[in-house]
């Protein structure tokens, strides 16, 4: 079963932050999210689990009181619960994987 959806338009989620979500099932939903420098993912929890591949540019992800800088190519995983956030430190892109899916981006 193929579920890329070339024609999803980017909605806005932060300032400088852009959202498409690219495919879904009940199980897993994976999201497109562009970046301007200096734009920022605030801190948040969610049930859901999540990994994020680095996809263009460099980020300060901050997960559970743990900060790392990432950049292309790098991923990382947020648990279920954990307090996350990001900042863009360079423009980039980022392929976020939740399971299950996110109801609240429907």
């Amino acid at each position: 079963m193929f579920g890329y959806n070339k024609d999803a338009h980017p909605t806005p989620c932060e300032p400088g932050v852009t959202r498409r979500i690219l495919c879904y099932s009940d199980n897993l939903m994976m999201c497109e999210i562009s970046f301007e420098t200096g734009a920022k993912g605030n801190f948040h929890t969610h049930v859901h689990e999540q990994i994020t591949y680095i996809a263009e540019g460099c980020f300060s992800f901050t997960i559970a009181g743990e900060t790392r800088v990432v950049e292309k190519g790098d991923s990382v995983y947020m648990p279920s619960g954990a307090e996350h956030g990001v900042t863009c430190l360079e423009k980039g892109k980022l392929v976020d994987v939740f399971s299950p899916k996110r109801e609240d981006f429907l």
